[in-house]
């Protein structure tokens, strides 16, 4: 199975806009790529959230239906707009949904919700996190972060939670970067001296195309190796 998940270290720090991005890179190469969110929380419609956004900026050709499993209105956590709409989601869903787009696409880029510790199902009986859904669909990770004040921290926690979880975390991408910004270089500097990960990415802000930092990227968007 070739795929890769987009997580990052919180809520409204670019997941969607990075997924865009790298959807449209495979996409411009001719890859014949699906795109796949388990849960979407505050949209009406699955053309007008996140996934919808993914699929109409990047080319992706996709049935609509097919790229999300539970889509909820209420703009909350996955786990309280599921409890108070009364429809909670379904690993064995999730990952039936997931396999079948394996069968039908060279490749599936998957995109989390929130953080990685993001509950899309948590009553007495039944607790589903972003990472069990990780998990189970058995994909590497790359971790989004945004470029300014505060990432190293909330990466650097990040990458730790994901690895003593035995995550595959293939790298950072840190979005709103700006390569004159003392700030935004020391930021790369550090989340991969401490954190001993490589930022394989950067997305300028308002920008559509990832600029491609570490080799084996570039050589990964050439051929796909993950």
């Amino acid at each position: 199975m070739k795929g890769l998940f987009v997580t990052g270290t919180g809520t409204d720090i670019g997941k969607t806009y990075v997924s865009a991005a790298i959807a449209k890179a495979l996409t411009d190469k001719a890859l014949n790529l699906a795109y796949y969110k388990a849960a979407v929380s505050g949209a009406p419609s699955i053309e007008q959230s996140d996934a919808g956004f993914v699929r109409n900026s990047s080319g992706i050709k996709q049935d609509t239906d097919r790229l999300l499993s539970y889509l909820y209105e209420r703009p909350l956590s996955p786990h309280l707009a599921a409890r108070l709409e009364n429809r909670f989601a379904s690993l064995e869903k999730i990952t039936g949904d997931f396999k079948a787009l394996d069968k039908d696409y060279d490749y599936v880029l998957s995109e989390g919700a929130g953080g990685i510790i993001c509950p899309v199902v948590y009553e007495k009986d039944v607790k589903i996190m972003y990472l069990d859904i990780l998990k189970a669909l058995k994909l590497p990770a790359v971790i989004v972060a945004d470029a300014g004040l505060g990432t190293i921290n909330h990466t650097i926690l990040t990458l730790s939670y994901l690895r003593a979880n035995n995550v595959d975390v293939k790298g950072v991408i840190l979005n709103n970067f700006d390569k004159d910004s003392i700030m935004h270089n020391d930021n790369l500097f550090m989340v991969e001296d401490i954190g001993r990960i490589k930022v394989i990415a950067t997305l300028a802000h308002g920008k559509r195309d990832l600029e491609l930092l570490d080799k084996n990227m570039e050589e990964y968007f050439d051929d796909i190796t993950f």
